[in-house]
């Protein structure tokens, strides 16, 4: 089932998750309802509070990074995974900037900076534990959707100038006067600056 995606606004959006266990109820489900999501608006991750959920879940699927026909170095045609209580235990490299976007910010985008490694431990669907390292876009990804379920989003780490420049846009998206090509659900709240002077 296809799920509104939560808009920029909303204050699930800044909440931090918390930790499941593994008898949450309907969690596979919940699982294969936000890939079915997640692909309905040609994403590469969703993590639970862009569906309304303050819980410790995220999915990931890098598959849309790759071009056919185009050689895929980092291997992220066949990255599909489910991170349940992830803790990322080591950030380390050098940044580098990506342009990021997201889901639940229809239409804009900026350069992030961001570790290139990370070590982290998560349970998967099956409820099996993992500690394992990554490096590039799928380190980029995994630390996007993990700051979701920590409150944070990627327009916190943008310049003062660009988060100036996004009010308005910003604005626009929480009062739901935004054409997206996929289900979105607006937040019902009065708009407060997001970047106090």
């Amino acid at each position: 089932m296809i799920l509104p995606i939560v808009a920029y606004g909303d204050p699930v959006l800044r909440k931090e998750g918390e930790d499941i266990e593994a008898d949450f109820p309907k969690l596979q489900e919940l699982i294969d309802n936000m890939f079915e999501t997640m692909y309905n608006a040609h994403g590469v991750g969703l993590a639970a509070p862009q569906i309304g959920q303050s819980i410790r879940l995220f999915i990931v699927d890098t598959s849309g990074f790759v071009e056919e026909g185009e050689e895929d170095t980092e291997g992220l045609k066949d990255f599909k995974k489910v991170f349940i209580n992830a803790e990322i235990l080591e950030e380390d490299g050098d940044d580098f900037a990506f342009n990021e976007g997201c889901l639940s910010i229809p239409d804009v985008r900026g350069d992030v900076d961001r570790p290139e490694r990370i070590v982290i431990r998560y349970r998967d669907r099956d409820w099996n534990e993992h500690e394992e390292t990554y490096e590039g876009l799928k380190a980029r990804v995994i630390q996007h959707e993990y700051d979701h379920i920590d409150g944070i989003l990627f327009t916190d780490y943008l310049s003062p100038l660009r988060k100036n420049m996004l009010k308005k846009k910003l604005k626009n998206i929480s009062k739901g006067q935004i054409q997206v090509g996929y289900r979105m659900k607006f937040p019902m709240v009065k708009w407060e600056n997001p970047f106090p002077s």
